[in-house]
């Protein structure tokens, strides 16, 4: 099963470390995404919480088929490890002409880890125009620890992403990630799969780190965005390097200094 997958490469899990997503254009071919609208319509049959992944959609089904096209699997594996299990799932629809914009908001109120996180997938089965109302984000935000939809106050940040893409695409976003579904003022309906996965193994070196010394690794994780405020910024990169560091192992990594200086507790005493 791992020769059929395409794992991540270093650079883009650090892309994803200091985004919080990871956007797969058009990686479903065009009949399953024919089929796809139609099995997003009739909805998916729910699973129960914690369901190991290769139990919860039956063998055949057009579930388990997105799951197992090579680019989705290898990233769903590098980022939260084989047989994750399956939080919930749930079909978004939008009507023609409907809805309202989604307060932006953070799927996980109480949850505080700092070391491992989940990650949601979002599956659009059809192009997806602005008029269309994509799902919003904002990159870089999901370190920054909200209840839920503190945010939702706010309808526009500087430098966030109102999703516009083509048909099959699929999205990673880690699980604080503020986002939120804008309305649809289209005359198509516009559907959205999305499914929750829980790590089971410790997330560590689970993506092909041959690249892991290459210079871009470190250009991703110091990358700034244009909400970021001139110093309460810095924590958002302060956060990434320990997250970093937990993912690869390696408690001396850093980015000019931000860790190491902090950490600084020597226990010499003086004579």
């Amino acid at each position: 099963m791992r020769n059929r997958q395409a794992l991540l490469s270093s650079v883009e899990m650090a892309r994803f470390v200091a985004r919080g997503s990871l956007r797969l254009d058009a990686v479903v071919p065009a009949e399953m995404n024919a089929e796809g609208l139609a099995v997003l319509a009739d909805g998916v049959p729910q699973v129960p919480f914690g369901t190991p992944l290769s139990e919860a959609y039956a063998e055949g089904s057009f579930v388990r088929r997105l799951l197992r096209i090579p680019q989705v699997a290898g990233a769903l594996r590098s980022l939260v490890g084989p047989e994750p299990t399956v939080d919930h799932h749930f079909v978004h629809v939008r009507e023609p002409g409907g809805g309202d914009a989604q307060p932006l908001h953070g799927d996980a109120i109480i949850d505080v880890r700092p070391d491992a996180f989940d990650v949601q997938l979002m599956y659009y089965p059809q192009a997806v125009t602005l008029e269309m109302g994509g799902t919003l984000s904002v990159p870089g935000s999901h370190l920054r620890r909200i209840n839920e939809s503190d945010t939702g106050r706010y309808q526009n940040l500087r430098g966030q992403d109102r999703l516009v893409c083509p048909a099959g695409t699929v999205v990673f976003l880690h699980h604080g990630l503020w986002h939120g579904g804008r309305r649809n003022s289209s005359g198509i309906a516009r559907y959205m799969l999305k499914i929750r996965f829980n790590p089971t193994v410790r997330q560590r070196r689970l993506w092909d780190t041959s690249d892991l010394d290459d210079p871009r690794v470190v250009a991703e994780l110091d990358a700034t965005f244009p909400w970021y405020e001139p110093a309460t910024g810095r924590l958002e990169r302060y956060n990434r390097v320990l997250l970093w560091r937990a993912l690869t192992g390696d408690d001396r990594f850093d980015i000019d200094y931000w860790v190491t200086r902090v950490s600084n507790r020597p226990e010499e005493v003086t004579a």
